[in-house]
């Protein structure tokens, strides 16, 4: 197939968005991937009052009916949570809210008189929430969140659209959320995506370089959706308070689900039990400076 040529750009759920193929996408196409990204969003945004996630968070305890896509995302954050004893969960949301990562943006987390975060656990998704069928039934009041994995899964989503349409070659990158499809090794293919890994201490800085044929690499560092000292979006559910321990992960794999549910998981969990459990390779950068990789990933970490 030949190597993804034209780029359609958008901005889509806070993010940018730029779709690579070898032709231009046509009109139609491009709706059906707006469309596709729109009911995600509709679902699982807890930044918008009509959605599905803000339904449940209004309701309380209870009974709901899951959305149509939730079975692949909702199973791996039951990954997720079994490899890291619970520390990445779905039911996040009320911590990083309180951290100020609210829907009004407002970025002022809750302190005490003394100016300490105040930060408080969430719901255990291993035991607060149940699965039967297409329902999901929570113990106690809970506000979902699904930023450690959704945007992985939206990518593939959107790759599954584009491949429905007979776009065959194509490079979908959401944020650095990518999946490639179909670019092949040779030179007729036009070879690999080659892509760099953000050192998070100093944006100009590689720690790496990653080549992709088919198949996904997505990344998770504290230094981006972040919005004070010591704030940033990865939380430990189990304590509610960011993690600490490390800088960024990335993760390759043959999906970006299971990537950026993996990337996200690296921050709590031994890497190579992560790895087990996703299938992925992975970079990790702890806090003080050390890097570990797999053995097998196509590219060099400049260690």
């Amino acid at each position: 197939m030949p190597r993804p040529e034209a780029t359609t750009s958008f901005d889509a759920i806070g993010t940018r968005w730029a779709i690579d193929t070898p032709e231009p996408l046509p009109d139609a196409v491009l709706q059906a991937v707006r469309a596709r990204i729109d009911r995600f969003d509709r679902d699982w945004s807890r930044f918008r009052d009509d959605s599905w996630v803000a339904e449940v968070a209004r309701g309380g305890a209870g009974s709901y009916r899951l959305p149509d896509d939730a079975g692949p995302l909702l199973d791996a954050y039951d990954a997720a949570a079994r490899c890291t004893d619970g520390a990445v969960s779905p039911l996040v949301g009320r911590a990083l809210e309180g951290l100020g990562y609210d829907a009004a943006y407002t970025l002022r987390p809750r302190r005490d008189d003394g100016g300490a975060l105040l930060t408080a656990p969430a719901p255990d998704w291993r035991t607060a929430a149940r699965r039967s069928g297409g329902t999901l039934t929570l113990d106690e009041p809970a506000l979902l969140d699904v930023g450690a994995a959704g945007k992985g899964y939206l990518v593939d989503l959107v790759s599954g659209v584009l491949a429905d349409h007979g776009v065959g070659a194509h490079v979908v990158d959401a944020g650095g959320d990518l999946r490639v499809v179909g670019l092949g090794a040779g030179a007729a293919a036009g070879g690999p995506l080659t892509v760099a890994l953000e050192d998070p201490r100093d944006t100009t800085r590689a720690l790496g370089v990653l080549r992709l044929t088919d198949g996904a690499l997505c990344g998770s560092a504290t230094n981006r959706r972040a919005w004070g000292p010591g704030l940033h979006h990865v939380v430990d559910a189990r304590t509610g308070a960011p993690t600490t321990d490390v800088l960024a992960t990335w993760a390759v794999g043959g999906s970006a689900l299971a990537a950026d549910a993996a990337a996200t998981a690296l921050f709590f969990a031994e890497p190579d039990l992560v790895a087990s459990r996703f299938g992925i390779r992975y970079v990790v950068l702890r806090a003080d400076g050390s890097l570990r990789w797999s053995l097998g990933l196509d590219g060099k970490v400049f260690a």
